[in-house]
């Protein structure tokens, strides 16, 4: 099972920027063009960039979609997206434009029937996001806390024909701290699904730990603010997915 780096871009009024814990108050402007940020990491030799929609995340509907389709058409990267996903026309609207994968979270909690459905449509080319907070799932671009637990969700979507998870622990992202392994290795054993981890990632070290888990269905890690503040180079991380 290979593993693969997927570099983040989060994007809000335009521009790429890393929240502090999902804190739209603390943020950091990083880039003032999507794309070319993208096209850095292509250059680099990434195979996916993480896109996400802050804006969309926080109003509910689609706000930075141009940037995501123009990547997808014009880099050799595949894309996958998240953020505003709220209806099957909202997923439509990326998947017929040649985004390769969207990312389903606040849909999953709130309307469990209707991600189930596009779970079976679209197979592989659905998501699940698993936003937690000490292990419940947050929606509303963090803003807002469920009273589901990732696990649970997960193992049900799972059963449903859920291929791929994306686990983020909120506390740990932008801040630097580690990746919490236990609770990703646990989704991954739970599912028996994919699992890509995200939040924390401050060193390759933490990467190399989270490969170790491969042939458990660890098959990733996002990572961003690392990257950003220059923690590691972009190419020493993908040197590690054929290490």
């Amino acid at each position: 099972m290979t593993f693969t780096i997927y570099p983040a871009i989060d994007m809000k009024d335009g521009k790429c920027v890393r929240l502090e814990q999902g804190d739209f108050d603390k943020q950091t402007v990083y880039g003032d063009n999507p794309f070319e940020t993208a096209k850095e990491f292509a250059e680099a030799g990434a195979s996916w960039v993480h896109m996400v929609d802050l804006d969309g995340a926080k109003a509910g509907a689609e706000q930075n979609g141009e940037h995501v389709i123009r990547v997808a058409n014009e880099l050799p990267c595949k894309v996958q997206i998240g953020g505003g996903i709220r209806s099957e026309n909202d997923v439509r609207y990326y998947l017929d434009q040649g985004v390769d994968r969207v990312i389903i979270g606040s849909l999953a909690v709130r309307n469990l029937g209707l991600t189930k459905q596009l779970v079976q449509e679209f197979g592989e080319r659905i998501a699940i996001g698993l936003d937690a907070r000490d292990g419940y799932v947050a929606t509303q671009g963090w803003l807002e806390s469920s009273e589901v637990k990732a696990v649970d969700l997960g193992r049900e979507l799972a059963e449903a024909g859920a291929q791929t998870f994306i686990y983020t622990d909120i506390a740990k992202d932008g801040m630097l701290s580690g990746p919490n392994l236990e609770e990703i290795v646990t989704l991954a054993d739970k599912t028996a699904t994919n699992v890509i981890a995200s939040g924390g990632i401050k060193e390759l070290e933490d990467l190399r730990k989270l490969k170790k888990y491969q042939d458990q269905n660890v098959i990733g890690s996002i990572v961003g603010k690392a990257i950003y503040t220059k923690q590691f180079k972009l190419e020493d991380a993908l040197k590690l997915e054929v290490e």
